[in-house]
């Protein structure tokens, strides 16, 4: 992959939730991605949201430079274990979820003219220029955004309103909503990259839909159970800190043929989607770069927390 190509050809507008945060630390994901042939795949549209509660659920990278923050916790390593959560299995954690989910009340669906609003946070890498990007970002999007979807470049790319009714016609079989995810998030590679593998495509759409804003508790609660079922998918064994500092579960997956994990942060009182987050899972050293860049297991390149999300009447206008 030719970095830089890549680096200039992802927009940093693209019309959708909490995406104008987000967009340039993606870019630099992809920059640095030590696989030579997954730039599209790792379009990673990881944009930025919230959800139901349980009593005792056992729940619990451009990889460039260690994010850090002198202001925040240390979000390398774990957060605090707290009372009787555990994290024994992504199954038993996402299934836990899930049943807290179906017990939650939906709110109506938006009207066409209606905005969402949400709020993010974006931990900076130190090697970068202060103010590469927005650290604390404010987003609108039209809920029935159509001319930005037709208009748009990213295959990936979905209007708030067609992820909403997508996601309510989800069958509840594991296998069968799978398969209708990847469809309706298909895989993009250019001709000289290899095709997606199927685990990888799973864990890549289910992080849009979960991510999504806003989707009902059963649609979610449906997601979550699929989700437990892709090969590979794991849940780490401590509560950690997304880039908010929040206490959040890390649900997470080994990316194919890198040195990196990518996490989707779920929080663990209302199992509502809190951020996401790359981290490099083995010492390596990344050639590409002049010089090599070396990186060490559990360090953060990319960490994002959305911190508010609601359905408002205007842009500009905050609930």
């Amino acid at each position: 992959m030719d970095e830089m190509t890549t680096l200039r050809e992802l927009r940093a507008d693209a019309p959708v939730p909490d995406r104008s945060a987000l967009a340039p630390g993606r870019r630099r994901l992809t920059e640095t991605i030590a696989s030579g042939r997954r730039a599209r795949r790792l379009k990673a549209d990881w944009r930025v949201a919230a959800f139901g509660a349980a009593a005792a659920i056992t729940v619990a990278a451009v990889l460039g430079t260690q994010l850090v923050d002198a202001a925040a916790p240390d979000r390398s390593g774990p957060a605090s274990t707290t009372g009787t959560l555990r994290l024994d299995s992504p199954a038993e954690v996402l299934n836990r979820a899930a049943d807290a989910l179906e017990k939650q009340r939906a709110v109506p669906e938006p009207r066409d003219d209606q905005w969402i609003y949400t709020k993010t946070v974006m931990a900076q890498p130190d090697n970068l220029p202060e103010g590469s990007f927005s650290r604390d970002s404010d987003n609108w999007v039209l809920y029935d955004n159509s001319a930005a979807a037709r208009n748009g470049k990213d295959d990936d790319y979905r209007t708030s309103r067609q992820v909403y009714r997508a996601a309510n016609e989800l069958p509840d079989d594991p296998a069968r909503l799978l398969a209708k995810v990847r469809s309706f998030y298909p895989t993009g590679h250019p001709p000289e990259s290899l095709p997606e593998p199927e685990a990888v495509h799973s864990f890549r759409a289910m992080g849009l839909i979960i991510q999504a804003y806003p989707i009902t508790p059963r649609a979610l609660a449906r997601v979550y159970r699929a989700l437990a079922t892709v090969p590979g998918v794991r849940v780490t064994d401590h509560l950690v800190k997304d880039a908010a500092g929040r206490e959040v579960i890390a649900i997470t997956r080994e990316e194919d043929g890198t040195h990196q994990q990518r996490e989707i942060l779920i929080d663990p009182t209302t199992f509502g989607y809190a951020g996401q987050r790359f981290v490099v899972t083995e010492d390596y050293t990344f050639q590409l770069k002049v010089p090599p860049e070396k990186f060490k297991a559990g360090q953060i390149t990319l960490s994002e927390a959305r911190v508010e999300a609601a359905v408002v009447d205007a842009k500009g206008e905050k609930p």
